[in-house]
């Protein structure tokens, strides 16, 4: 299967979704929007692969919404039909992403804004190259945050940085994005994906079971009580100490072996 707008490729238990609109900073206008889609439905539904990667082709991460093709709507008098027709399709690509049953690990190569940056949120772990840039960049347009960046961003740097980054439109360079946590590590640009793709390897290589229940039970249990979490936590427990990988790992680490995990 082939994309417009879109390159996939899985290695060693790793789908890598690389967005190809370079000469728009990959821009999620055109086909892109429906080809991350299909793509991310693509790689949930296989069974091969365990964890996701989401990147950018050329300079850039992803530049937001295409911003050329909403003042040629506007001057059609469509600015607003657009709008409504792209936010149902948006919205399923968020939510998606936070139902995912793999992890998503974004490898932010340069300017994450607006839908760009919350594109990146959305993901369970972010690793940036020393070129990254981050900004809400939607009050400089006079518009109004999507994609969830008013659900992402106070989760992750706390309620007045959030409104700091979306009142002004600040721009953060990748340092500045590490120490507020919106990004894990920074890399030297020719080693942001060789640094990924170790990262997303050694996750794959990890009890696929275990890892989809705490990956929901962390989202779960942010908006829950300690009592209900609990709760949560006996029951996922419960279900991976009856897998096979459960008993994998306990023999590996009695005969002081690295354990190989099936997902059964």
């Amino acid at each position: 299967m082939s994309y417009e707008c879109l390159l996939y490729e899985t290695k060693d238990r790793v789908a890598t979704l690389t967005l190809n609109r370079p000469d728009r900073l990959n821009a999620l206008g055109g086909t892109l929007r429906e080809d991350l889609t299909a793509g991310l439905t693509r790689a949930i539904d296989d069974p091969d692969v365990r964890v996701i990667v989401i990147t950018g082709a050329g300079k850039g991460f992803c530049a937001g919404g295409d911003v050329k093709a909403m003042q040629d709507a506007n001057q059609a008098g469509r600015g607003r039909p657009l709008m409504e027709r792209v936010a149902p399709s948006r919205d399923r690509t968020v939510l998606l992403m936070r139902d995912s049953p793999k992890p998503l690990i974004a490898a932010v190569n340069g300017a994450a804004a607006g839908a760009g940056m919350n594109l990146a949120l959305a993901c369970d772990i972010r690793l940036a190259s020393s070129a990254a840039r981050f900004s809400q960049a939607f009050v400089r347009r006079g518009l109004h945050p999507d994609w969830g960046g008013t659900y992402f961003l106070p989760r992750v740097v706390g309620m007045a940085k959030a409104c700091e980054m979306i009142f002004t439109g600040q721009i953060l360079d990748a340092e500045e994005a590490r120490h507020l946590g919106i990004v894990s590590a920074v890399h030297p640009p020719e080693r942001l994906l060789p640094a990924t793709y170790e990262l997303a390897t050694k996750i794959a290589l990890g009890p696929p079971i275990a890892i989809r229940l705490a990956r929901r039970a962390l989202y779960r249990n942010a908006d829950a009580d300690l009592q209900s979490s609990l709760e949560f936590e006996t029951f996922a427990q419960n279900i991976c100490a009856d897998t096979e990988d459960a008993r994998e790992g306990i023999r590996a680490f009695v005969e002081k072996r690295e354990p190989t995990f099936s997902g059964r």
